[in-house]
């Protein structure tokens, strides 16, 4: 069973996804970081590869990318530091990136190093449903990485059950249409979530965007499978130069 399936089938409540910037805070703190992240009880990594024009990204991740832009990290530079992390590092990972990027390493050549450093799954939020129907699903499935979908409360029931299908791994809920980082009350998507669960999807939901502590994890958690954290943990890393300590006393926060 491949790791997303099995932390799903094992785990059905209250899982922790964190969402961290490769090449931040400095060029080699990405596995520390990584480690960091597990150590101190995430149930999974979103590995973003930074990249100078992040659509879906708010200031502060997007500034985590500039300064690991800055540091010197690529793609190439990246499947280096990954390529012996599955010896340390057991929880499942997808990377997060951008087509743009991707497309200049070379999609199959990227889906092929993924696969072969342990790399789970990709979110990649520009890629369209067509393109990957057509041309770069089958390249994702033919080195079994699992691929996911983005829905948020404006996309229609039809394309929800239609993203759902296509992807694998889990849903990926965006709380709202804004980008990552925006401050949301929960109560105003619990009524989404609801409705997502009361769908009956085939993959778990995982929701993200503006979850940021205990209490909004733990109202994310009640209608979904789980949630996502990226911009205040990178802001706690920010705050506290020790990887290390920042990580732990930042999910000590959230999950005890």
């Amino acid at each position: 069973m491949k790791r997303i399936a099995e932390l799903f089938a094992s785990k059905r409540k209250n899982i922790l996804n964190v969402y961290c910037t490769a090449g931040f805070p400095t060029l080699d703190s990405t596995l520390d970081v990584m480690k960091s992240l597990e150590d101190s009880g995430a149930d999974m990594i979103e590995l973003g590869m930074p990249y100078s024009d992040p659509l879906a990204d708010g200031p502060v991740i997007q500034a985590s990318s500039m300064q690991a832009l800055h540091n010197g990290m690529t793609i190439k530079k990246l499947f280096d530091q990954l390529k012996n992390f599955r010896k340390t590092i057991h929880v499942p990972v997808l990377l997060m990136g951008y087509m743009n990027p991707i497309l200049q390493f070379g999609f199959e050549k990227f889906c092929a190093a993924a696969a072969e450093c342990g790399i789970d799954g990709l979110i990649l939020p520009d890629l369209p449903e067509y393109e990957f129907e057509t041309e770069y699903g089958s390249i994702i499935r033919q080195y079994g990485l699992d691929f996911v979908f983005l829905v948020t409360p404006e996309t229609s029931e039809d394309r929800i059950r239609r993203l759902d299908s296509l992807s694998t791994g889990f849903l990926y809920a965006v709380s709202s249409s804004s980008t990552t980082g925006k401050d949301k009350k929960m109560d105003d998507v619990t009524l989404y979530l609801e409705e997502l669960r009361n769908m009956n999807l085939k993959n778990p939901v995982m929701v993200g965007f503006g979850i940021k502590d205990r209490s909004s994890f733990q109202a994310a958690c009640k209608s979904a499978a789980g949630a996502i954290i990226g911009t205040a943990y990178i802001k706690a890393l920010e705050e506290n130069g020790n990887v290390r300590q920042a990580t732990k006393s930042f999910l000590q926060a959230i999950l005890d």
